[in-house]
Parts: C-alpha cells; sequence; structure tokens
C-alpha cells in the first residue's frame, strides 16, 4: 500500500474512447505517437511492456500475457466490457475531455464511469466558423462569440498552437486589424487548418480573456507528440513572454505533458503563479523511468501547481495507464521520501490528494 492508492483522480487531460473493437494493427498504432505503425513492432516497447503488466490482469489474464494472449481477451470480452473494466479499474472520478480530437466512432470516458466534463480546442471554434462567415471581420466577431457559447458549458479551454506555429506565442495581443488582415489570407487559402502565426496568436489572445472571464483555465499542449509538431518549438520556454503578459490576467495556465522539458516547465510555474503543470503524456511512454521524471517535475514546481492526466486517447488501455502508472510511481516516489524522512506521512497524504484531484479540483471550480 502507498498514499497514492486511494486517491480519487481528476483526470484534467483527456480524449474520447474508440467506440468498437480495433483491429490487431490499429491497436497496436495507438501504441505509438508515430502516424504509421511501420515495420516496428511497437509492443515492444516500454509502452508495450505497460499494457501486458497492468492491463492483462483487468481482462482477467495473468501479468506480462503475450500480446497474442491480449487482443484475444480482449476481442473475447468485446469493446465495451474492455473499455468497462480498464477506465473503472482507473479510479477516475471527473474526466475532462478535449472534444477537439476524437475517434470513429468514439465515446467519452464519463459515459462509461465517472462524470465527463468538455474541454474547448479553442482551434476547432475558429476552423468551423471559416466555412461560414462572409469576412475577416465576420471570423474575428464570430470566434468571439463561438467562443463563448462552447465554453458556457466547458470546464476548460484548450490550444494546440504548438503544433500549428509553435509555442512562440507574442506577449501582447495582434490588434484586430493585423488579425483582419492575416484572416483573409487564411480564408482565401480555404482556412481549414488554423496555422497563420499572427491570426492564432490573436486566437490564443482571446481565449484567454475569455477564460480568465469566465474563470477557465487554458491548455496549452507542449512537449512530446506526434510527428506533426517540431519538438524544438514546444518548448515551454517559449511562452515566457505571454505568461509574463498574462500573469495578472487573471487566467490560469496548464501546461501539458511537456516532456522532455518538464524541468523547463517545473521553472515557469515555480516563477509565475498562474501557471501549472502536468506530464500525463508522458507516464505510460516512459516506463521504469517514470520515477525519475516525477521527480525531476517537483524539483521546482510548487505542489500545488502540479496535476494529474492521462491524455488518454483512443485506447482505454491509455487512460488507464495514466492513472496506474501515477499511483505506482508516484507513491513509490513518496515512499523513498518517508523513508528518508523528508516528508511526515500527512504531508505525503495531502500532496498525493492534491496532485491526483485536489489542484485540479481547485482549478476547474466548475466541477462542483
Amino acid at each position: 500500500m502507498t498514499v497514492t492508492d486511494d486517491v480519487p483522480l481528476i483526470d484534467q487531460h483527456c480524449h474520447a474512447v474508440l467506440a468498437r473493437d480495433p483491429e490487431p494493427a490499429e491497436f497496436a498504432g495507438g501504441l505509438t505517437e508515430a502516424a504509421t505503425a511501420g515495420t516496428r513492432d511497437r509492443w515492444h516497447s516500454s509502452l508495450g511492456l505497460a499494457v501486458r503488466r497492468w492491463c492483462a490482469p483487468v481482462l482477467d489474464l495473468p501479468a506480462h500475457a503475450s500480446p497474442e494472449d491480449y487482443l484475444e481477451r480482449r476481442a473475447e470480452l468485446g469493446w465495451w466490457e474492455a473499455t468497462q473494466r480498464l477506465l473503472r479499474a482507473a479510479g477516475v472520478e471527473h474526466w475532462l475531455v478535449d472534444t477537439g480530437h476524437a475517434p470513429s466512432p468514439g465515446l467519452g470516458p464519463g459515459e462509461v464511469c465517472g462524470a465527463g466534463h468538455e474541454v474547448v480546442r479553442i482551434e476547432q471554434v475558429a476552423e468551423t466558423l471559416a466555412s461560414r462567415v462572409e469576412s475577416p471581420a465576420g471570423l474575428l466577431d464570430g470566434f468571439r462569440e463561438g467562443l463563448r457559447e462552447r465554453a458556457a458549458g466547458a470546464v476548460a479551454l484548450k490550444t494546440v498552437v504548438a503544433y500549428r506555429s509553435g509555442l512562440d506565442v507574442p506577449g501582447e495581443c495582434p490588434p484586430d486589424r493585423d488579425a483582419a488582415a492575416a484572416a483573409e489570407g487564411w480564408l482565401r487559402s480555404g482556412g481549414t487548418r488554423l496555422n497563420d502565426p499572427v491570426l492564432h496568436a490573436w486566437v490564443v489572445h482571446e481565449a484567454t480573456r475569455i477564460g480568465a472571464e469566465l474563470g477557465l483555465p487554458l491548455q496549452f499542449h507542449t512537449g512530446f507528440g506526434d510527428d506533426d509538431l517540431h519538438l524544438r518549438e514546444v518548448d515551454p520556454l517559449l511562452l515566457t513572454d505571454f505568461l509574463r503578459a498574462t500573469r495578472d490576467s487573471g487566467v490560469a495556465v496548464v501546461l501539458l505533458h511537456c516532456w522532455p522539458f518538464h524541468r523547463n516547465a517545473a521553472y515557469l510555474a515555480h516563477v509565475f503563479d498562474h501557471v501549472s503543470v502536468d506530464i500525463g503524456l508522458t507516464l505510460p511512454f516512459v516506463g521504469v523511468r517514470a520515477d525519475d521524471v516525477l521527480a525531476e517535475a517537483l524539483e521546482l514546481a510548487p505542489f500545488d501547481s502540479v496535476l494529474y492526466s492521462s491524455d488518454g486517447s483512443v485506447l482505454p488501455e491509455l487512460h488507464h495507464l495514466g492513472a496506474v502508472l501515477w499511483r505506482h510511481h508516484f507513491g513509490r516516489l513518496l515512499d523513498s521520501w518517508l523513508a528518508d524522512d523528508m516528508v511526515d506521512i500527512g504531508t505525503a497524504e495531502r500532496l498525493a490528494f492534491g496532485v491526483g484531484a485536489g489542484n485540479a479540483a481547485r482549478l476547474h471550480p466548475r466541477l462542483g
């Protein structure tokens, strides 16, 4: 038993799960951030080992069952039973779901167990408007109105500016005239994928202002992700000017995932009170190094600024692993602190609850 075992989690960033049985190659593709499975055996990885170790027993298999046995048992149970088992065993009470990226057909984790809440991807709001507006000014006005409408039932906002133009977001919002000029070019080019840096910076700043007014955190993807980003452009330190400019705005900024820049993210949380960090996507991928990654994130980050998430997507195994590996590795880290008399048991328990749920509950008042 560790102090993390019974913490009821808030998964403050995840995605929908696939609402059908995946093909074996499709399942293997879910074990990587690569765009294609290629010729490599994706089970032969830290994440593949984790599925066999931690997910297999949930499906009534021995730990370390072979990939073939795992997929056979999963198909025998069917996607609904397997999904229910894996999500329920995660011990998550609230799922905060980014609805801007979902499998087809998809199902929000809260539709299986626990409570589900929407995280609005701000780029999706602008891209949805592109085919309907008649002018650049209409796009800007429509974004402000559309984001407020979507945000009315949401618990947070999220941007993927990291994937489009990188995290070097200017500290000052581009004036409307510059944003309108950028919007004109973007709309003329088809307006399908928001990637103009000036327009995107305007969208991020407007979302920041609206988030501050409504009390909604703004999440930024940073660090590790698929090959649609350039890793050199997604170091959260690139947000320094933006964070300086927004420190008194009233918005809470959450830096998602962060690896291999988790120490940089921890520094930002250290110097900016409105910044929080999570390393949700990271733990299932880094295997036995998860203890060290967690310890490195906690070197500088104030404990009240660290959040739990899984970033689970498509495969419910990823939602499950985010939770079980956080409990396992963070529990071991706290046990080592207890053994070294660096912390007392009451403080360790408060720390575990804070990172697992309490900090997210405070940051997302709409959770109730």
